[in-house]
């Protein structure tokens, strides 16, 4: 059985640590209510930008805009939004297996598969595994979301007009509570064009001043939006993941202190007990 001391510094140590994951549980809550706000706001927008983007695809037709000519996805580029930090349950865990699920069920359909990775986490774990990483950027937080959503769109946008790829893919947490993350994988490029109606003739808008400029106005702008929307749902599942990690951590540092409290009574019970019988053994022998 171990020693008193010993117990005492394993008790002393789990409440220091429980002192850390409370506190970082409350601090994951607060930046989990501002997160949740900023992706509720932006989700009605990003979707009805990206409505407009589809009827406009449609309309318009693969002639009408580069970005939005349909070829076959001979190679495809996966940008994969994961975090900076650890300590967040599955959250990096779910989008690494998400990508490699993918990476192994579309190889005989691709020729090429590269990824592109947000966050320290996601580009540790694949050069571990000895991954190549095409293009890696920072982790994100609110305050750089929309300058991070702007490069990874001029880079995506550049190798799709290059012909360095037929298709960009986002993989990333989707937040639908504190408790429930969902992993999705999306295309950026080229733009999903709305079907059209059985019946409906090809009609398009008119456009000013025309068409070429509105969509090279408006297709990096919805694409732009569209990983801005992405990142901030990352960021608020981060949260909600990181918050779950620490109250179960917390939880479980105080069964572990139950658990130590109960061993270090027992032997400190089996100690008095043993000097006890040392004393009356002593006693008995001196009377004989």
């Amino acid at each position: 059985m171990p020693s008193l001391k010993s117990i005492r510094t394993r008790i002393t140590s789990v409440k220091n640590t429980q002192k850390i994951t409370r506190a970082m549980k409350l601090m994951s809550a607060v930046r989990l209510r501002r997160a949740a706000d900023a992706i509720v706001a932006a989700r009605p927008y990003a979707r009805g930008l990206k409505e407009l983007i589809a009827e406009l695809g449609r309309r318009a037709g693969g002639e009408g805009h580069p970005l939005l000519t349909q070829r076959p996805l001979r190679r495809v580029q996966l940008v994969i939004l994961t975090s900076d930090r650890g300590l967040a349950g599955a959250f990096n865990t779910n989008i690494a297996r998400a990508t490699e699920r993918y990476l192994y069920e579309h190889k005989p359909d691709h020729e090429s598969i590269v990824i592109s990775v947000v966050g320290r986490k996601g580009r540790d774990y694949f050069r571990r595994r000895k991954v190549t990483i095409h293009r890696e950027y920072p982790g994100v937080t609110s305050q750089v979301a929309q300058e991070r959503a702007e490069e990874i769109v001029r880079d995506a946008v550049t190798d799709f007009l290059e012909d360095r790829t037929d298709g960009v893919f986002l993989v990333y947490n989707e937040f639908k509570s504190a408790i429930s993350q969902k992993v999705q994988v999306e295309r950026l490029l080229p733009v999903e064009a709305a079907e059209l109606p059985p019946g409906a003739p090809p009609t398009d808008y008119v456009y000013e001043p025309s068409r070429r400029a509105v969509l090279d106005r408006l297709i990096p702008m919805w694409a732009q939006v569209e990983v801005y929307r992405a990142l901030l749902e990352s960021i608020a599942s981060e949260f909600g993941a990181r918050m779950s990690a620490m109250d179960s951590a917390t939880k479980n540092a105080s069964d572990m202190i139950a658990r130590l409290t109960l061993m270090y009574n027992r032997a400190r019970q089996a100690a008095i007990t043993k000097e006890l019988l040392e004393i009356i053994g002593g006693a008995e022998a001196l009377k004989g």
